[in-house]
């Protein structure tokens, strides 16, 4: 008798499938079926996730479980998994109650002793959450395009020629030149010789990878002299080389408080102000593609003894401490620093840092801020932090890798007695 065609009993007494079991995630295995695939085999997760029992799921096909519509969303990435590839798609999921959810499905081979695809595996992510947080990203990002094109200030894009590639309106009616005749053009044929003389270094900073910024009196304004300020801020390729540079003259009190505004909503914690956690891998990314040249350390921060602040004196109180631990552990590091919260009562900070010896000495200061912090009823059992960091380039060369070095160290500080750092050779 073939494996397939064990009674599910037997199945189950596999000790690998027992494990299988026990990892909850839904994982099929699939066996050709003509132009189709035929389910063969599923750990328990995969009925709780598909609704059905396992009699009424072993030995059907795709498009009886699932329907034509999901054999579509399916069908190239399964044929992919036979032909020897690992793939993954992504359908919205109908089957399991009113209300759709988004889930991601990876797609793998299974060989025999020759070498040759004999089934495949199918392993379902839940990522709903993520496709509506993604959505609202890209709306967000609509809003923002319209927002640049209609505000009242002159925003540019120029090459590493220093030509434009982008006018916006405002950029428009200051140059008195429509687009057409400003794309394409070198910001010293657009402004003349003596205004480049200025701005040229500017331009040249930013080319190199700083973001530099500009301030003056402009006369000759409708409203009379003001203040401006002039962004020079580099873009960066998916290789971190500088493509380009943004600029955009904005008068200082007023764009300032609305940049503000639009920044707060897009990429700050609303509770702690802090950055959020997809802002904070943003600025991770960003740190990691230039750490070669200017090194850094990650701190992965977690408050001991938080829970119980929250049962005594309640969530109004750990929100109070909360906002007072962001606001130490942002005042114990430079401007340039970053301050993230994680979720709950973690926080993560990136910080430049010369060496081992600079980020040890982080280390006890960031420890210190948050043992320093007042918010705390009469009679509360103290709150502490125990803190994991790595450094880049020295401990990891990717993001999620040092990011995981520091989550590693700081379950390693608490094992040791919390309240304490430890750096991630030491958690090893």
């Amino acid at each position: 008798m073939k494996p397939d065609e064990l009674p599910i009993s037997a199945l189950s007494a596999n000790p690998a499938e027992r494990l299988v079991d026990a990892v909850d995630l839904p994982i099929g295995r699939w066996g050709r079926a003509g132009d189709e695939a035929r389910l063969l085999y599923c750990n328990l997760p995969y009925t709780r996730w598909a609704g059905r029992s396992i009699s009424q799921l072993i030995g059907r096909k795709f498009t009886e479980l699932y329907g034509n519509a999901a054999w579509e969303a399916a069908c190239s990435a399964f044929a992919a998994a036979f032909s020897g590839r690992t793939v993954s798609y992504e359908r919205r999921l109908t089957h399991q109650s009113s209300t759709a959810r988004w889930a991601r499905v990876q797609v793998f081979p299974e060989r025999d002793e020759r070498g040759e695809v004999e089934a495949i595996y199918t392993i379902a992510f839940d990522i709903h959450q993520d496709v509506v947080e993604r959505e609202e990203l890209n709306a967000a990002r609509k809003r923002l395009d319209r927002f640049t094109e209609h505000i009242p200030y002159p925003l540019s894009y120029v090459d590493r020629q220093y030509r434009l590639r982008f006018v916006n309106l405002a950029y428009q009616q200051v140059a008195q030149r429509n687009s057409a005749e400003l794309l394409g053009q070198s910001v010293e044929e657009v402004h003349g010789a003596a205004q480049w003389a200025e701005y040229r270094s500017y331009f040249d900073r930013a080319l190199a990878g700083e973001t530099v910024q500009y301030t003056r009196l402009v006369h000759d304004l409708p409203q009379g002299a003001r203040w401006m300020r002039t962004s020079y801020v580099p873009d960066l390729d998916d290789q971190g080389q500088v493509a380009g540079v943004y600029t955009v003259t904005i008068d200082v009190h007023e764009l300032t408080e609305s940049q503000h505004q639009l920044a707060r909503s897009l990429e700050r914690d609303h509770l702690t102000d802090a950055y959020s956690r997809r802002a904070m891998m943003e600025q991770l990314g960003a740190a990691m593609a230039a750490c070669s040249t200017r090194p850094f350390a990650l701190f992965f921060v977690d408050l001991d003894g938080f829970k119980n602040l929250n049962d005594k004196a309640g969530h109004a109180a750990g929100d109070v401490f909360l906002i007072e631990v962001a606001r130490a552990l942002a005042a114990a590091v430079r401007a340039e620093d970053v301050v993230g919260r994680f979720g709950g009562d973690e926080f993560v900070v990136l910080a430049h840092v010369r060496d081992l010896n600079g980020a040890d000495l982080l280390a006890s200061h960031l420890l210190d801020a948050v043992r320093h912090c007042t918010q705390l009823p009469a009679d509360e059992a103290t709150v502490s932090a125990s803190i994991g960091y790595a450094l880049a380039p020295g401990d990891a060369t990717q993001a999620l890798a040092l990011l995981t070095l520091a989550d590693e160290a700081m379950y390693e500080a608490k094992r040791r007695g919390k309240g304490r750092a430890v750096h991630c050779t030491a958690a090893s």
